[in-house]
């Protein structure tokens, strides 16, 4: 019997639910190219300008409220913290972007460590850019979606804090991202809308990890 599209869809859900039913736990840091861990696991990288919801979001898709660090104050991520999901799965809470307040040379550390990092990983899967669902892509966005192009490094868009947006302004958004997104090449084009205040969307991204590791593994 060929399986459908919404059983393949519904079996993903769940390997992604049993993925993160599992151990998760922080257990590497890096503020500098050599102190990067082994390439050994397969990793998810998550991008996006500061507080808007990298450590609130990994806290959600592995249901432990404390293991990311979250702040109110933008520009606490000042390295990239890595967290161990299961036997083979690595997560990256990266610096966020944008924040000006930070002194500048530090800005530029944190810019090349990611740069490096985004360059050089071969065991990176794909990055997730986290956008703020209230304000959509802007254009400090669009300069990181161009180097991620440039570098051909795989990336997907996930809208945070959906549950601040209006239902009538939904579908517009989606549409608006999506059809930004048809003209590059390095771009998923599938949009997941999430909140980590109420989960929406956590399943759907919990899946497309799934996904990627059952890929990865073929």
């Amino acid at each position: 019997m060929t399986q459908t599209d919404d059983d393949k869809e519904a079996g993903l859900v769940e390997a992604g639910r049993l993925l993160f039913a599992g151990s998760a736990d922080f257990y590497a840091a890096a503020q500098t190219l050599d102190r990067l861990p082994p390439m050994e696991d397969v990793e998810i990288a998550f991008a996006g300008r500061s507080n808007v919801g990298k450590s609130s979001l990994i806290n959600a898709l592995t249901g432990r409220n404390t293991l990311a660090r979250t702040s109110h104050t933008p520009g606490r991520t000042q390295q990239l913290n890595f967290f161990k999901v299961g036997p083979r799965l690595s997560l990256v809470d990266m610096p966020g972007y944008g924040y000006a307040a930070v002194e500048k040379a530090k800005v530029e550390a944190w810019t090349r460590l990611i740069h490096d990092y985004l360059k050089g990983r071969a065991n990176l899967a794909r990055v997730f850019v986290l956008i703020d669902a209230r304000h959509g892509l802007k254009s400090l966005d669009t300069d990181v979606l161009d180097g991620l192009d440039k570098a051909a490094v795989s990336y997907q868009i996930v809208l945070t804090k959906a549950d601040a947006l209006k239902k009538s302004e939904v579908a517009s958004r989606l549409a608006g991202i999506e059809a930004a997104l048809a003209r590059r090449p390095a771009a998923f084009p599938q949009v997941i809308l999430t909140s980590s205040r109420d989960d929406s969307g956590v399943p759907e991204l919990r899946a497309a990890i799934a996904r990627l590791l059952s890929e990865r593994a073929a």
